[in-house]
């Protein structure tokens, strides 16, 4: 062994050189803007946006999700079978120029803020080399945690790797290759158990604020379609009659509350400050207490309604409630409508995937309502079941890093040269 020179590779064989990635390449070039608008599903050519690499691939891919007509791109950048592409853009520094490696056969788009590397070494190990730890550093190096991260072309070619013979890349490809996929099968496999899990605490809710704790109670029918049969004792009543819609003032020491899609209701700067849009005007602002009810009139579909946690102001999409009734039991109702897809299928909203849920809607909808003692014991239920299902989930969420943390490790340790193949 000898060293490298470089800190993030530290020693590598003797034999191995030390480069940077300009001088391995044959070129490096941008690609060219494609638009949401111009992907078309029967599109003439296979493309690539460059948050697609973050969200619909993996380290290397053979087949485009995406296709785009060519006449509607006015610069054609092409990739081809082992070109290497890195995001350009991003939002967290130690992600930015994420890469994966093409090793399809078809001519294929690349998009605006991808960044391709051509060159004439392994494909796979090259691009194990540069997404490893001691590449990610490099890449990361130097840059601020801003709202949106970028990367140059320039600062692609100045990553420095440890390369060796082609014979040894083409091992040490096949071997990692198969290491990685044995990997992402086991995390695989517990982030199929955490889904089961997400849709088991889905269930215990449902059950819960439809038919009550006590299996043995006589029924009755509800007279609504997607409820069903419900206690004999309790009642069904209309949101209006148990809701009241607020609209508080905002105060000047007042911060920004978002309610989130899991339900938590806090303050933005709790949670992340990445990937917000921020209004430059405040028009229409209303103040929130802790304890008040959110429904988020455009997300709420998806679950996100809570009780917030903080004092703060939020946008007028966030409709503020107050009730006599246990606040917590109607937003754990009201998240089962929104798993069982009740209110996308009333929505007359236009937005894929979204519902406009105004209090007109809200306050015209059939609420089950028990015994404020009956709430009680439902809340005090559910939250023990939820807290231990989250602890399952937690663990095997723990276990998913160790693994993504042992893959890393892995790659770092052959790409370097510090483990050898068999």
């Amino acid at each position: 062994m000898k060293n490298s020179g470089i800190e993030w590779i530290g020693e590598v064989p003797n034999s191995w050189e030390i480069r940077r990635t300009k001088y391995v390449a044959t070129s490096i070039f941008k690609g060219y803007g494609i638009t949401k608008e111009d992907i078309v599903t029967d599109g003439d050519t296979p493309c690539v946006r460059y948050g697609e690499i973050y969200t619909k691939y993996n380290i290397s891919f053979e087949d485009c999700k995406t296709r785009t007509n060519k006449s509607n791109i006015a610069i054609l950048q092409y990739f081809h079978f082992g070109d290497i592409l890195f995001a350009g853009t991003g939002e967290l520094v130690d992600e930015i120029g994420k890469n994966i490696v093409y090793l399809g056969k078809e001519k294929c788009l690349a998009g605006g803020d991808i960044i391709v590397l051509r060159h004439k070494q392994n494909p796979i190990f090259l691009n194990y080399a540069l997404y490893a730890t001691c590449s990610q550093i490099q890449k990361s190096r130097g840059k601020a945690k801003l709202k949106v991260v970028h990367i140059s072309a320039t600062e692609i070619g100045n990553i420095y790797i440890a390369l060796p013979s082609i014979v040894e890349q083409r091992q040490i490809a096949a071997h990692l290759d198969k290491k990685c996929a044995a990997i992402d099968s086991m995390v695989a496999n517990q982030q199929a158990q955490i889904e089961k899990l997400k849709e088991y605490k889905q269930s215990v809710i449902t059950e819960a604020v439809t038919k009550g704790l006590d299996p043995s109670v006589p029924m009755k029918p509800s007279g609504v379609e997607w409820i069903g049969e419900v206690p004999n004792s309790w009642q069904i009543i209309r949101g209006k009659n148990i809701l009241t819609l607020l609209n508080k003032h905002v105060l000047p020491t007042d911060n920004v509350i978002t309610c989130f899609r899991d339900g938590e209701v806090t303050l933005r700067s709790n949670r992340r400050e990445e990937g917000f849009t921020f209004s430059e005007k405040e028009i229409g602002y209303q103040g929130v207490d802790v304890g008040d009810l959110i429904v988020h009139g455009m997300d709420g579909f998806a679950g996100a309604i809570g009780i917030s946690d903080s004092r703060g102001k939020a946008s007028p999409v966030l409709i503020v409630l107050n009730s006599t009734q246990n606040k917590h039991y109607l937003m754990f109702y009201l998240r089962s409508i929104a798993y069982r897809n009740i209110f996308l299928a009333l929505s007359t909203g236009i937005r894929v995937r979204s519902c406009d849920l105004r209090w007109n809607k809200l306050s015209v909808l059939p609420f089950l309502v028990p015994s404020l003692k009956e709430q009680d014991e439902i809340v005090a239920y559910i939250d023990h079941k939820l807290r231990e299902i989250d602890k399952l989930i937690s663990v095997k969420q723990q276990k998913i890093e160790k693994l993504n943390e042992y893959k890393k490790s892995l790659i770092y340790e052959y790409v370097t040269g510090k483990k050898e193949v068999g």
